[in-house]
């Protein structure tokens, strides 16, 4: 899975890429993975050749999985309950 991690796409700040990225990088290699193709050139660029179609199936996997990361609701409550011991 590490291999996988390093082809997830960065933004121009080495940072994570946002969902919509995401989005679209997987589109991108679901189009080439049904066409038969083993190559996908990123938005940067860069080339990426997968060398079997489970290898690729195994990125959409990772990528699906951090979209779905990406898109899960933030906790935006906090709550404190705090006593003197009493």
């Amino acid at each position: 899975m590490a291999g996988l991690a390093r082809r997830l796409p960065l933004d121009r700040a080495g940072l994570m890429a946002s969902a919509a990225q995401l989005t679209e990088w997987r589109d991108r290699l679901q189009d080439a993975r049904f066409s038969g193709t083993r190559a996908v050139q990123d938005s940067n660029g860069d080339r990426v050749e997968y060398k079997s179609d489970a290898e690729m199936a195994r990125a959409l996997a990772a990528i699906d999985a951090e979209i779905a990361n990406l898109q899960r609701r933030r906790l935006s409550i906090v709550r404190f309950q705090t006593s003197k011991g009493l």
